[in-house]
């Protein structure tokens, strides 16, 4: 960005409360592409530019970042307000002068209040929402015998069975997300992720890991997630009651899509489950969903329903 634009886009946003790109480029004299990589080059250098997009945005210089031109004679204020100008051109006019003592004048006179530091406006919380803390293995206990980059023995039982039994994967390193701690492994030429809440032991091999060629842990940990987030193969069909919406955003995640229009008293969306007894997580929102389809989600929901009712009669 020349320092004739820097000057007009400031000047510009300073004298609008709000301006359009398009409004903005015209002034300035260049594109709108032109303009919008300019206003990131503010935001970058610290000015509180804000933009949004959309029928109604526009572009918002915020508190605290105007410019202080009180400082500046009248021609200097003239010369500096030009626009579309460069150096060579201004000084064609007889406007370099004014236009520099411009400048140096107001460069001069910008200071950028310290910012706060990030640990006074950062906190952290990665427990899982409404969960239990995790337990089963370890991690610090495990990370030394991965580190050694070595294969292992380990026990584990799986969600679907009664006990653990031993088998040997190769391991990639530990992964932490929502809480829990989970070992990324190959199995078999296979990747898979080991909940170390099911990890009922280990013991490493006599034998370097076997990783696939060109393999990474953030790669292969990437991949396992985003299986587990969007890899459902049931696809449940209901209405939400609109006033549920935000809860159900927040207990079924990347799980929930949400239909249009939005604005309804209820609100049609799908639900993405691995398998038909997903359906039992929907039991929590009671009669603020109906589930419409496929027949085997509402033949289920129904049958777990009535165990309910029947347990407590």
């Amino acid at each position: 960005m020349t320092p004739d634009r820097f000057f007009s886009l400031l000047l510009a946003l300073q004298t609008r409360e709000t301006i359009t790109t398009g409004d903005l480029a015209d002034q300035v004299g260049v594109s709108v592409r032109t303009v919008l990589r300019d206003l990131r080059w503010l935001q970058e250098a610290g000015f509180p530019v804000l933009v949004e997009r959309g029928r109604w945005g526009g572009v918002t210089l915020l508190p605290g970042g105007a410019l202080d031109t009180s400082r500046l004679t009248p021609s200097e204020r003239d010369h500096l307000a030009l626009h579309g100008l460069d150096d060579e051109q201004r000084r064609q006019l007889g406007a370099a002068a004014d236009s520099r003592r411009a400048r140096e004048k107001v460069a001069a006179g910008r200071s950028t209040p310290p910012l706060l530091p990030l640990s006074a406006v950062v906190t952290t919380d990665n427990r899982p929402w409404y969960g239990p803390a995790a337990r089963g293995a370890d991690p610090s206990a495990l990370i030394g015998d991965v580190r050694r980059g070595v294969r292992l023995s380990v026990l584990y039982r799986r969600s679907a069975e009664d006990a653990p039994t031993w088998q040997v994967v190769d391991p990639y390193g530990l992964l932490a997300k929502s809480g829990r701690w989970y070992l990324v492994a190959d199995h078999a030429g296979v990747a898979r992720l080991y909940s170390l809440e099911r990890l009922a032991g280990w013991r490493p091999l006599r034998e370097q890991r076997r990783l696939r060629p060109g393999a990474t842990l953030g790669d292969v940990a990437a991949e396992l997630t985003a299986r587990w987030e969007t890899g459902g193969t049931v696809q449940v069909h209901a209405l939400l009651q609109a006033g549920q919406l935000e809860r159900a955003r927040r207990i079924l995640g990347s799980r929930l899509t949400v239909h249009p229009p939005g604005d309804a008293d209820e609100v049609a969306i799908t639900v993405t489950y691995r398998d038909i007894e997903g359906v039992r997580q929907l039991l929590q929102f009671a009669e603020s969903i109906t589930v419409t389809g496929p027949p085997a989600a509402r033949a289920r929901l129904r049958e777990l329903a009535t165990r309910v009712i029947q347990h407590y009669s």
